[in-house]
């Protein structure tokens, strides 16, 4: 039997353009002769829908649109799609009033409904604010041919189906369980011949290497082939990254799609062997087949998952162009280049706005960045500007010294700038700041933080030194003097990041360290800082907390980004 995995991009809501990539998919799978076509968790509305949930037309709407799917795909083919069901049962229950579920059509209709058995309620998701987990485990049986009587007798293959959390529970991987249930452990028990896997699983730095593992360990455990389909694309902060994958029943991969690319990929399904392997030559050149890893290095793993999940920001929210401020230091650089691949270099525009206290280099670097990057580039001196707001400020600030609130305004002349530009010809704003910076305030609330989309706001500022070594392997996109110089915000004479902050090697290890690892000041002083300096890093954290409530949306590549998956008090003695 030939399976086909549809690694989808899918817009939240867009309920149609998500039937039609789908059914897309199932009518060349069914030219190519294949009988089972799988997508990703919630492929009819996109993940994650969040609210959109509680409205229920949308959800009625989405039911309607399935029926309508499954009434146009060739009979030839079954397929397993994602949606959202009514709970039948939550009045009388009191229970959740929907289902994550899959829907299997086949022969032009909708043969079987499966609802999802866990339901992850950590970092990012929070599943079970809206959905029932279901309490049957999911299997059925496939006839390998839809002609049931070209097979003498008919055998058909008995599959398990899983969603996304429902790998995720295996306590001889992990070494707990998280649920009283394991879906896997259920469906080995119900002897079924092969395990699908449904997701939507968020992308962070090394976790295809995580997820790779775990599923080698299942399939070898069980000795049952696995086949994973995830979703591709950027949605809001979260950025999926594809890399479908299929485990025989030896724990070896025998096919991997690609990484942050829609794809098809094909495999078999042998009945005599009970396995699977990668269909060598499917009748279609759309299928994408290899089991070689595509990175040879996080940074080229992060740089282009940054790369699709500002590109599809943009379009999702119907912009087609952007725009963001060029100080000629290292964060704005980087993001430059980013949204230069990703958009194209016409659709990027790079505002210089010196001042009074910028230096020669900083223009001239951010000048040679924008010709190596061949994007569009406008200077507008912000000098006339901070002249203005200083004869307006002049009586309440008279008999004062130049400090923060005057840096400030600097950069908030730059922001209001920035966000005319925006508006006057409908560009999105890109905010440059980094982690590191966001973590203990080094930003200017309505000002650099001004902006649609913080691009790097989940990188740390060693990891965007080595983003932009990488970018230079080849040759030099980001100019030298740019990644070598102190970094500074130029906001007054001589002023290096480092009169405010610990060194950035510093500030990061502490960083990840409270973040990532919830460690306390004992553990930091164990791992050798100073008590000085981690003291200082806790307030200025706690202390930026209503910042970040107001920045830009954040793209997400760690385990622990500021936005949703970070929920921390602003009113706070702790």
């Amino acid at each position: 039997m030939k399976i086909a995995i549809a690694q989808l991009n899918p817009t939240i809501g867009d309920l149609e353009g998500n039937a039609r990539q789908i059914l897309e998919a199932a009518e060349i799978a069914a030219i190519a002769g294949f009988r089972l076509l799988l997508t990703p968790e919630l492929s009819l509305c996109g993940y994650p829908p969040r609210d959109l949930l509680t409205q229920m037309d949308f959800v009625a709407r989405m039911q309607e649109e399935l029926k309508i799917l499954a009434a146009k795909t060739p009979p030839t083919i079954a397929v397993l799609v994602g949606l959202a069901t009514v709970n039948e049962q939550a009045i009388a229950n009191g229970e959740k009033p929907l289902h994550n579920s899959i829907a299997l059509i086949d022969k032009g209709e909708v043969q079987r409904i499966f609802h999802k058995q866990l339901l992850p309620t950590y970092d990012v998701f929070d599943e079970d604010r809206y959905f029932e987990a279901g309490k049957l485990s999911n299997w059925f049986y496939l006839y390998p041919s839809a002609d049931q009587t070209k097979l003498n007798p008919p055998i058909p293959v008995k599959i398990g189906v899983t969603i996304c959390e429902d790998l995720w529970n295996d306590d001889s991987f992990w070494g707990k369980r998280n649920y009283e249930v394991n879906p896997l452990e259920q469906l080995a028990d119900e002897e079924v011949d092969l395990i699908v896997n449904l997701s939507a699983s968020p992308y962070t730095i090394a976790k295809q290497r995580l997820r790779e593992g775990m599923l080698h360990h299942a399939a070898w455990r069980y000795q049952i082939p696995i086949i994973y389909a995830n979703q591709i694309g950027g949605n809001d902060d979260l950025i999926f990254d594809g890399g479908s994958v299929a485990f025989n029943t030896h724990g070896k991969i025998v096919c991997r799609a690609p990484s942050f690319k829609a794809a098809l990929m094909a495999l078999e399904f042998n009945q005599s062997l009970h396995d699977i392997s990668c269909l060598k030559k499917p009748l279609s050149n759309q299928f994408h087949q290899t089991i070689t890893p595509e990175f040879e290095c996080d940074e080229a793993e992060v740089y282009y998952a940054l790369v699709l999940g500002l590109r599809d920001y943009v379009w999702k929210c119907g912009f087609s162009k952007v725009v963001l401020g060029l100080s000629g230091g290292i964060d704005s650089a980087l993001v430059a280049a980013i949204a230069a691949d990703a958009l194209g270099a016409n659709n990027v525009l790079g505002v210089l706005m010196p001042s009074p206290f910028s230096s020669e280099h900083s223009v001239t670097d951010a000048i040679a960045l924008a010709e190596n990057l061949e994007i569009n580039h406008k200077t507008i001196p912000i000098t006339t500007g901070m002249g203005a707001f200083d004869q307006m400020l002049e009586p309440l600030f008279a008999d004062t010294e130049f400090g923060v609130a005057e840096e400030n305004l600097q950069s908030r002349i730059r922001g209001n700038l920035l966000m005319a530009i925006a508006n006057k010809f409908g560009y999105l704003l890109l905010s440059t700041g980094n982690k590191s910076e966001m973590a203990v305030g080094y930003c200017t609330l309505y000002g650099d933080m001004n902006g649609g989309l913080a691009v790097i706001a989940d990188v740390p500022k060693t990891l965007v030194f080595k983003l932009c070594h990488w970018l230079n392997r080849d040759q030099e996109i980001i100019p030298e003097n740019v990644i070598t110089k102190p970094p500074s915000a130029e906001l007054r004479p001589d002023q290096v990041d480092q009169d405010s902050l610990p060194p950035y090697d510093t500030l990061d290890d502490i960083l990840r360290r409270i973040i990532h690892q919830n460690q306390s000041t004992p553990d930091l002083i164990q791992a050798g800082h100073d008590p000085k300096i981690i003291e200082q890093v806790f307030k200025l954290l706690h202390r930026t907390e209503f910042k970040r409530r107001q920045a830009a949306p954040g793209l997400k590549i760690t385990d622990r980004a500021f936005g949703t998956g970070w929920r921390m008090p602003i009113a706070s003695r702790w």
